[in-house]
């Protein structure tokens, strides 16, 4: 393969990566910018916070398909397993510093799933049990996020048993532990917001 297509395929991924969708749906509907409400992190869980579950769902799809397609788009052009799996993850790079967004990004989760889908749909639903499981055990979405990252490299590894993707799958979880730090300092000390919606008193 050209050299030049496989640079171009990682770029783009990056720049996929890079549109938040969290700030351009707050944008469409005149909302303020996620990043200075909330928790301030460009997500679902915090637009589902401030905004409700329609554009939390809609900010969920939108960060998942930042990492399938991208993975998908190099499928596609029949890229080697390497280019496969440093697209998914410039992909999460594009996430976390988006070039369009000042690199002031999100942390990863839902881009994560959505490139684990594409690598492989078990990884994918996985990844979304663990979180699943425990969240409704515990409440806490960081820490849910944080447990299916972790045992990520460990499903890599059983269900496909390749180095390559093992590797890359290992950086996407560094990366996303690192973002996660102040959630892990918030886990220790006990002051992590959990999931139930607060209701307004009327």
């Amino acid at each position: 393969m050209n050299i030049f297509i496989p640079i171009f395929l990682i770029t783009i991924s990056y720049l996929i990566g890079s549109i938040a969708s969290a700030i351009v749906i707050c944008r469409i509907f005149h909302l303020d910018d996620p990043r200075n409400k909330g928790s301030g992190n460009p997500g679902a869980t915090n637009i589902m916070r401030l905004h409700g579950k329609r554009l939390a769902f809609l900010t969920l799809t939108g960060d998942m398909l930042k990492g399938f397609m991208p993975v998908l788009l190099a499928t596609f052009f029949g890229s080697s397993e390497l280019i496969i799996c440093l697209c998914g993850l410039a992909s999460l790079l594009g996430h976390i510093f988006p070039i369009f967004f000042n690199f002031k990004g999100g942390k990863g989760v839902a881009t994560m799933i959505g490139a684990l889908l594409a690598i492989h749909w078990l990884l994918g639903l996985a990844y979304v049990a663990t979180w699943g499981i425990t969240a409704l055990l515990f409440r806490y979405s960081s820490f849910a996020a944080l447990i299916a990252s972790l045992l990520t490299p460990l499903y890599t590894w059983l269900i496909l048993q390749n180095f390559n993707v093992l590797i890359s799958n290992s950086l996407m979880v560094i990366l996303l532990l690192w973002r996660h730090k102040s959630n892990i300092r918030n886990l220790i000390a006990g002051t992590e917001d959990k999931m139930t919606k607060k209701k307004n008193k009327t």
